[in-house]
């Protein structure tokens, strides 16, 4: 019997996996220390179980304090956020596993509470209405601050410290966090960006920080080691509404992208029920495979059967799974054996503590 697509190996612009599952990115909140630093017993120990993953994505990593939004999430850009990261991939790699950092800014989706109480930075004054994971809890969004050119230049330079840090710590590559209604996505909507400087108004000025970010961080890495996540069709969740010109935005994002040598572009189909959204597309793979020439890595609301089915229709050449890898550190394993999953608990997704991190069981794996 043939090999299931999933379980073939892939080489990803040079680097080798031995299958096309990914460890998709997830916060789990659980550095909390003054340093928000990786720890060797924690985030080093939760990776290591699931390096048999062909690629594992880091937990959005933040590049700056003013990237931050979410409680308790390891940091890149302080010396003790390297050092911890360090012990996450040295573990990682004694499994034969390969690691990429999501590196993150999540722009109006801060809070005060986070920035000594001023405003979170975005491109435009306009408040998500989301919520925020704050010290004390989720709280409303507020209404941000413009950023300033000087501040926009600032955040690219922060992306590029961030890669380099990443370098420092021993990671394979970088993801650029231009998704789920975070800061980069913020620009390329024109709900969420209202400005009529050289960053906004038409779609090559909304688009411009990504490309700007991306030349940054070749700087300091090669470009065949960057990758980065796109949501194409995000409406709703995390403050963000599609109009006419979002998905024709996205369509010059990725090919804009073909002229880049890089990892992987890595995309996620809806999150919500987009069917009778008339600027949506609700096929995200099928709509970007012709378009983009280089490793598409494909994200949300796959199983094995689906994972395999994208894989061998062409659509796709990695599919990343989120939720699966909480509870199933050995998802390869038991894809390769037909272990049945275990079921994962959200009340233990975002609390500190080993309970529901590192305690889930692993059953496949010899």
């Amino acid at each position: 019997m043939s090999k299931q697509p999933l379980l073939t190996d892939y080489n990803l612009n040079g680097l080798k996996l031995p299958n096309r599952v990914v460890m998709a990115p997830m916060t789990r909140s659980r550095a909390d220390n003054p340093e928000n630093a990786p720890r060797e017993d924690f985030e080093a120990e939760y990776y290591a179980l699931r390096a048999s993953a062909g690629l594992i994505i880091s937990e959005g990593s933040p590049i700056s304090d003013e990237a931050i939004g979410y409680v308790n999430v390891p940091g890149i850009y302080k010396p003790a956020q390297i050092e911890g990261w360090k012990k996450v991939t040295e573990k990682v790699h004694e499994k034969n596993g390969r690691i990429f950092i999501q590196l993150w800014h999540v722009g109006r989706m801060s809070h005060p509470d986070f920035h000594n109480g001023e405003k979170p930075l975005a491109p435009s004054a306009i408040n998500p209405n989301a919520q925020s994971y704050t010290p004390e809890g989720f709280k409303d969004t507020v209404t941000p601050k413009e950023m300033t050119i000087a501040e926009i230049k600032q955040t690219i330079e922060d992306f590029k410290n961030g890669a380099k840090n990443a370098m420092e710590a021993g990671f394979d590559g970088v993801e650029i966090h231009s998704s789920n209604g975070y800061l980069l996505h913020q620009f390329f909507n024109g709900t969420s960006n209202t400005r009529t400087d050289e960053y906004g108004g038409s779609i090559e000025n909304r688009a411009k920080i990504l490309f700007e970010v991306i030349d940054a961080i070749k700087q300091v890495m090669p470009e065949q080691k960057i990758g980065l996540r796109l949501n194409p069709s995000l409406d709703g969740p995390f403050g963000m509404t599609m109009d006419k010109e979002t998905i024709p935005t996205f369509d010059y994002i990725v090919n804009k992208l073909n002229e880049y040598d890089l990892a992987y572009v890595h995309l996620s189909e809806p999150f919500t029920d987009v069917s009778d959204n008339e600027f949506a597309v609700s096929e995200i793979a099928k709509h970007y495979r012709p378009l983009y020439k280089g490793t598409l890595i494909i994200n949300a609301g796959f199983d094995q059967e689906k994972g395999n089915k994208v894989i061998e229709e062409g659509n796709a050449d990695l599919v990343a799974y989120g939720k699966p890898y909480i509870s199933n550190p050995d998802l390869v394993e038991r894809f390769e054996k037909g272990v049945e999953l275990t079921d994962w608990d959200e009340d233990t997704f975002y609390v500190p503590g080993k309970k529901g991190y590192l305690d889930y069981p692993v059953k496949a794996r010899d």
